[in-house]
């Protein structure tokens, strides 16, 4: 389809993406200002409490994938985004404000519900409002705006640290967080402009609303033909479908396809670099002020490969840059583990970094949500896509707990060695079970992966 309204669909799916924009800036800034907040409470001589800070969030993120899953069929994917922007605002203005700790963890835990909420949802709407044929673009927007987010952190982060040690200890790490107010209150007032998503009306049965919508994206013809297709998928299914339909046998495979990629979106490594960038790059021989200076690199590189993937989702698709982001990954960490063994540092190991966030930027990374927003039936596409999600989280979770524990007992190397090994087995799995979805409407897919 190319006769659609470009300037209407682009804008509710960049509001949409604004979601993994306040996702991927709250997620990272936490790496900048650790040092600095640390001092602050008191908590620099505690790998507990530090482990607490850094994690807080991600156990609110569990909740906030939960929570969409539950209340997106109930309440609407609209209603859900406007929820998770208005804590986005409210959460970053109180991480900088409080000064207690506690307080600090629980605002901290508050906006991982945020962020659960976001990261399964805006790729969701997208997916339900887009045009099939440009689709994986569409929702690889969401990924776009996840690394603006990361890189906006941080930069925010390198220009916020000052030689001023009373300056960096009391008053950066506040600004750290306190920037993320603004986009979020931008978020919050541009999602009160987008409609609902047209498939979420038909499956409740407002259809007059759903077909209004799909005119100002398609036309009438369009949404007359989108209709049909609702209501075709509605007539083989009147109920909506919940957990237990979802783990019952005709879905069994795709929901255990969903787990895999998401999980492995997490477990192949890569976001360590951005959690940890500070311990990776100081092993390699950097101090503190060129450290930042290679994150803001590491974050430029994801930016400019994110462009790649979605210059190519819809060409290439979506399984065979699943495959080069594995293949690519297991071979970057496995000369990258031998680096590191060999004592190796300075510009070679910026390099195989760079590269390492490269691969993942233009496959993996924006590719696992495309395809968790277009694998799932319509009838369990909430509940598996929260469902996806909380195992991404999950996974995110042992991700970061873990690597400090890998690092002090096997070393760099082995820690990457350990990652290329999970790449290798990620590779072999998409080989062998991953279904290729471009060009094919949500109902296709359905068809074919319900067989």
């Amino acid at each position: 389809m190319k006769n659609y309204n470009k300037g209407f669909v682009y804008f509710i799916c960049l509001v949409s993406a604004m979601g993994g924009l306040l996702f991927g800036y709250d997620w990272v800034v936490i790496g900048g200002a650790k040092i600095f907040y640390e001092l602050y409470f008191g908590i620099a001589g505690s790998p507990a409490m530090q482990g607490l800070a850094m994690s807080i969030a991600l156990a609110g993120c569990l909740i906030g994938a939960l929570t969409a899953g539950l209340l997106a069929d109930k309440l609407g994917r609209k209603m859900l985004l406007l929820v998770s922007a208005f804590i986005f605002m409210t959460t970053a203005y109180g991480t900088g404000a409080f000064n207690t700790f506690s307080l600090f963890l629980l605002v901290r835990f508050l906006g991982g519900i945020a962020i659960g909420i976001a990261s399964g949802l805006s790729p969701m709407y997208i997916a339900e409002v887009a045009p099939t044929s440009i689709r994986g673009r569409l929702v690889s927007l969401n990924q776009l705006t996840i690394v603006i987010g990361i890189l906006a952190a941080q930069v925010v982060n390198w220009l916020l640290v000052s030689d001023d040690a009373a300056w960096n200890e009391e008053m950066a790490w506040r600004w750290m967080f306190w920037a993320a107010a603004f986009p979020a209150s931008a978020f919050l007032v541009l999602a009160i402009f987008i409609p609902e998503s047209p498939r979420w009306l038909a499956m409740k049965g407002k259809n007059g609303k759903a077909f209004a919508t799909l005119v100002r994206i398609g036309g009438k013809e369009y949404a007359e033909n989108e209709m049909r297709v609702y209501e075709k998928a509605e007539a083989q299914k009147r109920t909506q479908g919940g957990l237990k339909m979802l783990f019952s046998k005709p879905f069994r495979m795709v929901l255990v396809i969903g787990i895999v990629v998401a999980m492995f979106q997490q477990w192949c490594g890569t976001n360590v670099i951005f959690n940890y960038a500070q311990e990776i790059f100081q092993s390699a021989g950097y101090d503190v002020d060129n450290t930042f200076i290679n994150i803001v690199v590491t974050g430029i590189a994801n930016l400019v490969f994110t462009f790649v993937a979605i210059y190519t989702v819809d060409r290439l698709g979506r399984r065979a840059l699943m495959l080069i982001g594995a293949g690519g990954l297991a071979g970057i960490y496995a000369i990258l583990g031998l680096c590191y063994y060999m004592e190796m540092s300075g510009m070679m190991m910026v390099v195989l970094v760079v590269l390492a966030i490269a691969c993942y930027a233009m496959s993996l990374g924006p590719v696992t949500w495309v395809l968790l927003s277009e694998i799932f039936p319509n009838r369990v596409r909430a509940v598996a896509m929260a469902t996806g999600t909380f195992a991404l989280w999950v996974a995110s979770c042992t991700l970061t707990y873990t690597f400090p524990f890998l690092n002090a007992f096997l070393g760099t190397s082995g820690t990457f060695w350990i990652y290329a090994c999970i790449c290798l087995a990620g590779f072999i799995f998409f080989l062998l079970k991953l279904p290729e979805t471009k060009g094919k409407s949500l109902e296709e897919l359905e068809k074919e992966l319900l067989k």
